[in-house]
């Protein structure tokens, strides 16, 4: 049925693009383009099998991050005739249950983040048990191939975090705060790490829970009230950049706030000057990649990376490349 009114869709589309070309040059070729647009949304560009790719992430909800990694993974999914299926818990066990889940409905292909790779080293081996391809994605770079995944897609967390510490020196800064909204994430840690490895400042780990946004409001506000000597917060999440700048307001500070990972309300508070700088790591490309390389796999034996991980960032952002990227922070790709 889906499949039926995809091709009415298009047919109405078409018929559409025909009588307003008749009506003007101008009008044709808008009507073209949507044609076009609706029949790419709806058809693949591959005739092979209609397999299934499970993605499970450790997101939790309302993480605009996860939203962006789901854009790319579902547009390489038209094109590549999969059936992709989302899940996610920011529980590792809960998170390893939906592995196991998606390995006795016997899925073609998993996708799946190693944050917390202990909770997840036993559902994995038993996807690859069943003979059904992983990909590691976003976290688990160094476990992903003693895990046995194909590959690993995303930034390498500690490099990612050099690169903060040294655009950290760049702006003279002295001493960092570097707020963790999720304790026991490997990822995170390394990130941190990664810092206080380049910077030649201080470095100040400040763990809060992530899933209480008054909660992480509260505590940098407090740790900034408390040490003045804080001249930048580096949050690990777009979404709680937007939080340390209200923490720093109500706090009095003149801190500047940094962070990991682009959005749309990150991209115009860099363009304002609200925000520093970003690092991208481009969640679209990791879900896009995902997708796309198990499709490969599936279909041509192909592997990326040779052994290592393929990566996507990092990339530091700052006021003059915001205005170019707005609008694919708009539409949901960056």
């Amino acid at each position: 049925m889906a499949r039926f009114r995809t091709w009415v869709g298009i047919a109405v589309a078409g018929a559409l693009g025909v009588s307003l070309t008749a009506c003007s040059s101008t009008g044709g070729k808008r009507a073209e383009d949507a044609r076009k647009a609706a029949a790419a949304q709806g058809r693949a560009a591959v005739n092979t099998p209609r397999w299934t790719f499970a993605m499970i992430t450790h997101s939790g909800d309302g993480d605009t991050f996860w939203d962006i990694v789901q854009s790319g993974a579902k547009q390489a999914a038209v094109k590549d005739n999969i059936n992709f299926v989302y899940s996610h818990d920011d529980e590792a066990q809960q998170q390893a249950q939906l592995v196991d889940a998606a390995v006795d409905k016997k899925v073609d292909g998993i996708i799946v983040t190693l944050a917390k790779p202990d909770a997840l080293k036993a559902a994995v081996a038993r996807a690859e048990k069943a003979g059904i391809p992983v990909v590691t994605v976003n976290s688990g770079s160094q476990e992903s191939k003693a895990f046995g995944a194909l590959t690993h897609i995303g930034q390498d967390e500690t490099i990612a975090g050099e690169a903060v510490g040294d655009e950290l020196n760049r702006r003279g800064r002295k001493k960092a705060l570097c707020v963790l909204h999720e304790q026991g994430n490997v990822g995170h840690e390394q990130r941190c790490d990664g810092v206080a490895k380049t910077f030649h400042g201080t470095v100040q780990k400040l763990y809060v829970n992530g899933t209480n946004m008054p909660d992480v409001q509260s505590a940098i506000e407090a740790k900034l009230q408390a040490d003045k000597s804080v001249d930048s917060v580096v949050t690990l999440g777009a979404p709680y950049a937007d939080t340390a700048v209200k923490a720093k307001g109500d706090a009095g500070s003149s801190a500047e706030v940094d962070t990991f990972d682009l959005n749309a309300k990150v991209a115009a508070e860099l363009k304002d000057g609200t925000l520093g700088f970003a690092v991208d790591q481009q969640p679209y490309l990791q879900g896009y990649q995902a997708v796309d390389l198990l499709w490969l796999y599936k279909y041509n034996g192909d592997v990326l990376g040779g052994g290592k991980p393929v990566l996507t960032g990092p990339q530091i952002i700052t006021k003059d490349q915001a205005g170019a990227l707005a609008e694919y922070t708009q539409r949901g790709t960056r």
